[in-house]
């Protein structure tokens, strides 16, 4: 198959920095890193329910232990997957690599089990370069997306 654009070099974490694929982070860690990255927290028991009801997620360790990235995907299995708290630690200084493995390691999950799907995201500011250097638009065609905040 030819590719339609050429991909860039897959990026890479520096040394000491791990890749997580479904380790089950805690909420608190989770809760922390959304704070760090502007986002509001959430109660465990959400965060329990939000994790079960993903298709999977990655995080990123820093060589302390800590968690520093973070992106989780949901699907209906036919036409659409999304990917959903994509966000890196602003204190770390490899937010920028953070992002991007992120990004890249769940376009290549999505490629390889989702081939057919669109992917849509919300992502905060800092993620911008990292998902323009993957071929994401912004609002495509003045598209703008919209969200139901749900309580609880």
């Amino acid at each position: 198959m030819i590719p339609f654009r050429s991909q860039p070099q897959a990026p890479r974490l520096r040394e000491g920095y791990a890749l997580l694929a479904n380790s089950l982070p805690s909420p608190d860690e989770l809760n922390r890193l959304l704070l760090a990255s502007g986002d509001r927290s959430r109660n465990p028991d959400r965060w329990q329910r939000v994790l079960e009801n993903s298709l999977w997620h990655l995080g990123v360790q820093s060589p302390e232990g800590k968690l520093v990235g973070f992106v989780r995907a949901t699907s209906d299995l036919a036409l659409n997957a999304n990917l959903w708290d994509l966000c890196a630690d602003p204190g770390d200084p490899h937010q920028g690599d953070i992002l991007a493995v992120l990004v890249h390691g769940s376009l290549g999950k999505l490629r390889r089990e989702l081939a057919g799907c669109s992917i849509s995201l919300s992502a905060p500011p800092e993620a911008l370069a990292a998902l323009d250097r993957y071929g994401f638009s912004v609002d495509p065609g003045g598209i703008r997306a919209m969200g139901l905040n749900l309580l609880g």
